[in-house]
């Protein structure tokens, strides 16, 4: 699999014939000896290469202006991508963002303005089954400035090819696998009962939960199945087609704040709080709560619809449990008195919850972050 990997960007280097190749990664990878090794694979191309890896954690906005100046500063021409979604989400943003006026760039980056034009071409690779980022519009930072995460939207964010090869996340540790794994679940069943969603798009969320359920707890505690592995990248890539066109919801309205303020990372916080959401939420939806039963073989609730809900929602949060995941807030070092000011924040992310169906307020906001404080399903 590595091999096709190498010979796709072989082809896509040689019909794109840059000047110079701006390599964005993580330490992680680079302390690995991944960055490297492909490094050394596309040096036979004699085209310069010069290495951004100054990514730990999950990204900012400041690491992106930072990414933004070191392609600016060597004049690169082809971004290249390689990592999970952190990786992912700077090296498009960056490609995007590149060679642009600074202020204008300072208003995207806030929010008030968006990319009216491509800025160099990008190559994403990823690493892990979970984010989807190599197939959405979306890029998400933190803004230390509201103790908050954000998301920035637009089709230049999207990269010119997407190398998906499943031998590069056999490496994930269980914990990574597991994070990755209901992050890209959270995609399909957000994008499945969204305001915007299709028939087409629920076609990919379908498909992408089915394949969940079946593989999830094999790249977890047998990360070296091969089979499992690709299955899971299916999931990342038709969630992330899924949510790409339909959107998310108050899932992810809800983790921003935590992992603006506590650095929680994304798919951790999506994982803890899908069954306190759920729980909330499932009540508008309930005919697409049968069909996700369905689709994660839980039981036919044709019969008795409103049985569905439970289901997948004592599922969601069996996940936590059988995948060694966080269970509470209170697990994660959240402090209650904090839990007002996230659902504040949360309130704020309008995009997200205007595409949920049900209709939330700052105070159920916070009963549900107070529930996911609690561990408790009320």
């Amino acid at each position: 699999m590595v091999a096709i990997l190498f010979f796709s960007i072989h082809e896509d280097i040689r019909n794109l014939n840059p000047t110079k190749i701006i390599f964005v990664s993580d330490k992680g990878l680079k302390n690995a000896g991944v960055v490297e090794e492909v490094i050394n694979e596309l040096s036979i191309h004699n085209i310069p290469i010069e290495e951004f890896t100054n990514i730990v954690g999950e990204p900012d906005f400041e690491i992106v202006q930072e990414a933004i100046d070191f392609i600016q500063k060597h004049h690169g021409d082809l971004v290249i991508g390689l990592g999970g979604g952190s990786a992912l989400d700077v090296a498009k943003a960056s490609a995007a963002l590149v060679n642009k006026e600074p202020i204008i760039v300072e208003k995207i980056l806030a929010g008030e303005a968006v990319p009216e034009a491509k800025g160099v071409t990008c190559i994403l690779v990823p690493t892990t089954s979970g984010t989807g980022s190599e197939v959405t519009m979306n890029a998400i930072f933190g803004d230390h400035k509201n103790d908050v995460k954000r998301g920035i939207v637009s089709p230049y964010y999207l990269p010119d090819i997407a190398i998906i090869d499943p031998v590069l996340t056999v490496s994930c540790p269980p914990m990574v696998s597991a994070a990755s794994g209901v992050d890209a679940f959270t995609h399909a069943i957000e994008s499945y009962v969204s305001k915007k969603a299709t028939p087409l798009t629920k076609m990919y969320a379908e498909a992408a939960m089915k394949r969940f359920s079946k593989n999830i707890s094999k790249v977890v505690f047998n990360g070296s199945d091969l089979d499992a592995r690709e299955e899971m990248s299916w999931v990342s890539f038709l969630a992330g087609v899924s949510l790409a066109n339909a959107g998310v919801g108050a899932v992810h309205a809800l983790a921003y704040p935590l992992g603006g303020k506590y650095n929680i990372a994304h798919g951790v916080a999506n994982a803890l709080l899908l069954p306190y959401v759920f729980n909330v939420t499932g009540k508008t939806c309930i005919d697409e709560m049968v069909q996700i039963a369905d689709f994660l073989h839980l039981g036919d609730f044709r019969d008795e619809p409103h049985q569905a809900q439970n289901a997948v929602v004592d599922y969601l949060y069996g996940l936590l449990e059988a995948l060694n995941l966080p269970k509470s807030l209170k697990e994660l070092h959240v402090v209650e008195d904090d839990l007002r000011n996230l659902a504040i924040e949360a309130s704020k992310v309008s995009r997200l919850l205007d595409n949920t169906p049900f209709k939330l307020n700052m105070e159920s906001i916070h009963e549900i972050y107070q529930n996911a404080y609690d561990g408790t399903l009320n």
